[in-house]
């Protein structure tokens, strides 16, 4: 088991694992996605970064390997590849999702794209889904990454989640990239699904009454589209 980077007291009481990894790269391009002033293509290069080594974090443990012999220039040698036809799936919600989904692809080129798009109501907090890519039924033993850059009430997550086991898929093999956490997200993520893990360059603590990150990074949709 991966050890955990971050366990927040009231995260960990309800066994929700949240992995916040000390990485130089990570800090930086949060760092870059934060401030005000950064404009929107270097915006979305931060997230596609943040995107890609959130990935390679959340991959350790999760993806199966197989051992197999390959021949060098000079001699046999013991190795290790990943499993072949190992289901792996990326869930990217639009539209937000799609700024990591470049990062997140880049070390799984070989998973598929189920696409999910939701809207979120401003002053309900209700969530409502106008595009749904998933299959019907969700392979066995897939292995599934939801790219999300902010979790914040957990509302977007829940119903995706939702969807995911409606279908088939096994939350324990589900992860999460996000760039950052708020715990009241993760503390109403962990009452419905302990057993997923999340991979976030932070912890924010607090929400506002439209349901923002604090301090956050704002809207990542708009400021990475430039809307």
């Amino acid at each position: 088991m991966l050890p955990p980077r971050l366990r927040h007291p009231s995260v960990a009481s309800q066994q929700l694992r949240v992995y916040v990894p000390s990485h130089p790269l990570i800090k930086h391009w949060l760092a870059v996605a934060r401030d005000v002033e950064t404009p929107t293509p270097l915006f979305r290069s931060a997230l596609s970064e943040l995107g890609r080594w959130l990935t390679y974090e959340a991959m350790r443990d999760w993806i199966p390997t197989q051992a197999v012999q390959v021949q060098t220039p000079l001699e046999p040698a013991a190795a290790e590849v990943i499993a072949p036809n190992t289901p792996l799936a990326i869930v990217p919600i639009l539209r937000a999702g799609l700024a990591l989904l470049e990062g997140c692809q880049s070390l799984l080129p070989q998973a598929r794209i189920f696409h999910v798009g939701l809207v979120r109501d401003e002053k309900t907090l209700q969530v409502s889904c106008y595009l749904n890519r998933l299959p019907e039924r969700i392979p066995e033993q897939m292995r599934i990454l939801i790219p999300e850059p902010m979790l914040a009430t957990g509302g977007t997550l829940l119903w995706i989640l939702d969807e995911l086991k409606k279908r088939g898929a096994d939350p324990s093999l589900v992860r999460i990239v996000s760039v950052l956490a708020a715990l009241p997200g993760l503390q109403r993520l962990g009452s419905h699904y302990p057993m997923v893990q999340i991979f976030c360059a932070m912890i924010d603590e607090r929400l506002n009454d439209r349901g923002f990150i604090l301090p956050g990074l704002g809207d990542a949709g708009d400021r990475a589209f430039g809307t």
